[in-house]
């Protein structure tokens, strides 16, 4: 019976052993599937974190284009704009483009579409677009084009060609006082200059203000010619037509967008017209110191890749202007009211 006995408490104490032995390697298992686990959930997230930096670099951008009305200058901006973009970033931007048809109170009404669509960037063409866009929105990056002054068109005091914030862009400023000097050059016998603008385009009037101080200071008579909208352009042109001896006309939206009124009135009564950029002088002009428009789409189009892929910051980019300047005439009008050019300009092509 001893014997038995001591044989059965071996047997238990072997067996407490064996138990023993078994929950330790049980115990120590979820310690390491638990290690594993960790490992698994950091590598996870720094794929995703990495997917996600792919991601902002080469997403996909949306971007709103706001262009006043539709006249050769303004096209040829927004056409550059999109060139550019899409040579840069390819499929991966998509444009959501609406023209104003020349009213102010609609370019309201499609920046805040663009607010409430998310797009990634505005482009605003032309001034009415811009004031829009810079009341709608202080968040979304805006780019401006075909804008002459931005420290006028945005109420900025001792503007010093930095807007910050959310807003930049490119200018279609042509210096104003060698336009002055271009129309002393093709006209020198004139005496009463007329200079005819749109009353509701800010950049507008602060173009005719510089240029008839140079005018002046060159020794011409000079009267502004204001209307507030296009209805009222033909009888301030006749009124302008009658009492002047040539018509200086600025980078006007309103004006360009119908420039046939204006030539309709001046061709037949032999008053010139110096225009301020290419499309109106094409309309009813007999030369200007123009931009293209095309090239100055096609550089706010590489500010705008900047600004979506994050190289720079939008609040930090400083208005950019025209590179070059071109004295062109119509050769059409200027034969026809005996003008003769100098050899440095260049024929608008017809």
């Amino acid at each position: 019976m001893k014997k038995i006995l001591a044989l059965v408490m071996a047997m238990t104490m072997g067996l407490g052993l064996a138990a023993c032995g078994s929950n330790g390697q049980t115990a120590e298992a979820p310690a390491a599937e638990e290690a594993g686990t960790e490992e698994t959930t950091e590598e996870a997230a720094e794929e995703t974190a990495e997917e996600a930096t792919s991601s902002e670099t080469s997403g996909s951008y949306t971007v709103g284009i706001c262009q006043l009305v539709e006249h050769d200058a303004l096209d040829a901006a927004t056409k550059g704009f999109k060139d550019a973009l899409t040579e840069a970033l390819g499929d991966a931007v998509s444009f959501d483009e609406v023209n104003a048809q020349g009213d102010p109170n609609t370019c309201t009404t499609i920046v805040n579409g663009f607010i409430s669509n998310g797009v990634d960037l505005i482009l605003a063409n032309a001034t009415p677009a811009l004031q829009a866009a810079q009341a709608g929105t202080n968040e979304i990056p805006v780019l401006g084009t075909s804008v002459t002054e931005y420290g006028v068109a945005l109420g900025i005091e001792g503007f010093d060609g930095l807007v910050g914030g959310n807003i930049s862009g490119t200018s279609d400023l042509a210096p104003l006082d060698q336009q002055a000097a271009m129309l002393n050059e093709l006209l020198p016998d004139a005496k009463n200059v007329g200079l005819i603008y749109c009353t509701a385009e800010a950049n507008s009037q602060y173009q005719v203000d510089e240029v008839q101080k140079s005018l002046e200071e060159l020794g011409y008579t000079c009267k502004q010619y204001g209307f507030s909208d296009s209805n009222d352009l033909s009888s301030v042109a006749t009124t302008a037509a009658s009492e002047s001896d040539a018509i200086y006309v600025p980078t006007d939206n309103t004006v360009a967008a119908n420039a046939e009124i204006l030539d309709n009135i001046c061709q037949p009564a032999g008053i010139p017209v110096v225009a301020g950029e290419e499309g109106i002088c094409s309309g009813c002009g007999i030369a200007t110191l123009s931009i293209s428009y095309y090239d100055l789409g096609v550089a706010t189009g590489k500010m705008a890749v900047k600004v979506l892929t994050g190289e720079s910051k939008i609040e930090e980019m400083p208005i950019e202007y025209a590179p070059q300047f071109t004295k062109k005439y119509d050769a059409s009008r200027c034969e026809a009211l005996g003008i003769t050019i100098p050899d440095d300009n260049v024929a608008i092509d017809e």
